[in-house]
């Protein structure tokens, strides 16, 4: 069993020593960050709470003696597809590409995407993303009309069943041609309004967008669900639909009569649009106070892929120039051994790694980590998680890097996870836990 390189008291008041903590993580703050953004802080613990955050050596708790490594509170993933998610073994992208992509999904959705299938890989997903120490995930469930009564109630007994461990959210995912279809919103929100989840749906330059759009902003203001949209997955610079959605969002008034922050994903084309253009879309979006997620990794994958052609553009969106007008900006996992992404394993620290090398998260790195710990705990809703502070839960995660550069140059995989203050077992789950579903 995997419990990292700390040895913790099995219970009982303690201290935790000697950390390195991004400052932008922690409420109320300690001491002036140095240059990178860290700060020496002891955290006490006790009853499964944080009970104080503290100047190193301010209190005399018997301690566990850190020597200056970094903590986090335990990851937010706010994109992610549970429900596709290790598909690869038997639906490989036949050549990386998005309609690849879309074309193997579709089949292998169509064959195979039982109730037991689903849950199978499901369960595996979040058993590693415990491991890797997350706490809250935001998923989006493939809500085409024959997969709905699959996939919802299967949704809401993980939920139920992995309730104290990771806090789980949904939102129903569909082409927005599919939304305009008839019946199909009243069938989506029955099963929304049984087992708990938000509107979503895929947006592209679509003759049907702007009637889906209004339909979905309709729907969810008049009863009260969240929306979350996948936005112009394509490096086509007339692909405006996060535009639209800014604008529908002003229009209906989502601010002040929304339930919660709209979030959009992706927004990969603003980044091949004219400054002018892309200046006055980012103007929308942060007027109309939306959030917005990358997904580097995936879309690193996916986007500009040419057989025999090395790619030149990175897919990801303008996360600085939205950040510096106030919009919240995070970065999430996406896909997981799927023909969207044929990597991945719920790591947030992974992610974070990667769009810190992509995105340039650096020099300086100031408050990013809060893209993976408290914007998407905001964004999203999950009261008290991604942040370090007094009265919130010991839910951390504890890294022997004790410097940016030592914690982003390897895996760490010898990180220690608490929950409720203990330490729990980081095993990960072993691969041929699913080649059941492959016999």
């Amino acid at each position: 069993m995997g419990h990292g390189f700390v040895r913790l008291p099995d219970d009982g008041r303690y201290r935790l020593a000697n950390a390195t903590v991004p400052a932008a993580l922690v409420h109320g703050g300690v001491a002036p960050a140095d240059g990178d953004g860290l700060v020496g802080a002891d955290i006490v613990i006790a009853d499964g709470r944080i009970e104080a955050v503290t100047a190193p050596g301010a209190t005399e708790v018997a301690a566990v003696d850190l020597d200056r490594s970094m903590v986090f509170p335990c990851f937010v993933d706010s994109h992610t597809h549970l429900d596709k998610g290790h598909i690869w073994p038997r639906a490989a992208n036949p050549d990386g590409t998005f309609p690849g992509a879309l074309a193997a999904v579709a089949a292998d959705r169509a064959a195979h995407w039982s109730a037991n299938d689903v849950r199978t890989r499901m369960n595996f997903a979040l058993k590693a993303a415990y491991a890797h120490g997350t706490a809250a995930i935001r998923t989006h469930i493939d809500s085409l009309p024959a997969q709905i009564d699959i996939s919802w109630p299967l949704f809401a007994e993980l939920r139920s069943e992995w309730q104290g461990r990771i806090d789980l959210q949904a939102s129903s995912l569909c082409g927005i041609d599919v939304v305009v279809e008839d019946g199909y919103l009243d069938k989506i929100t029955g099963a929304l309004k049984r087992f708990g989840g938000g509107l979503g749906a895929v947006t592209y330059m679509s003759p049907n967008l702007p009637e889906g759009l209004t339909q979905l902003f309709s729907t969810a203001l008049a009863q009260g669900f969240r929306l979350d949209f996948h936005v112009d997955e394509t490096l086509d610079p007339g692909a405006h639909s996060l535009r639209l959605i800014a604008e529908a969002a002003l229009h209906f008034g989502w601010a002040e009569n929304g339930n919660g922050r709209i979030v959009v994903g992706h927004c990969c084309s603003l980044s091949t649009q004219a400054d002018d253009e892309a200046r006055h879309t980012l103007d929308l979006v942060a007027k109309a106070g939306i959030a917005v997620v990358s997904l580097p990794m995936c879309n690193m994958y996916l986007q500009d892929r040419s057989l025999g052609r090395t790619p030149r553009r990175r897919g990801v969106t303008l996360l600085h120039e939205m950040k510096e007008r106030g919009t919240p900006v995070m970065v999430a996992s996406d896909n997981t051994r799927d023909p969207f992404y044929a990597y991945g394993d719920l790591d947030v620290l992974e992610v974070y790694r990667a769009a810190t090398r992509i995105l340039h998260f650096d020099h300086p790195v100031g408050d990013w980590p809060l893209s993976v710990t408290g914007t998407p705990a905001e964004a999203c809703g999950f009261s008290g998680r991604g942040m370090i502070g007094a009265g919130l839960a010991a839910d951390l995660v504890l890294f022997r890097g004790r410097t940016w550069t030592e914690l982003l140059a390897r895996p760490q995989s010898d990180r220690t996870v608490l929950r409720a203050g203990r330490a729990i077992d980081t095993t990960l789950p072993d691969y041929r836990d699913l080649d059941v579903l492959w016999s």
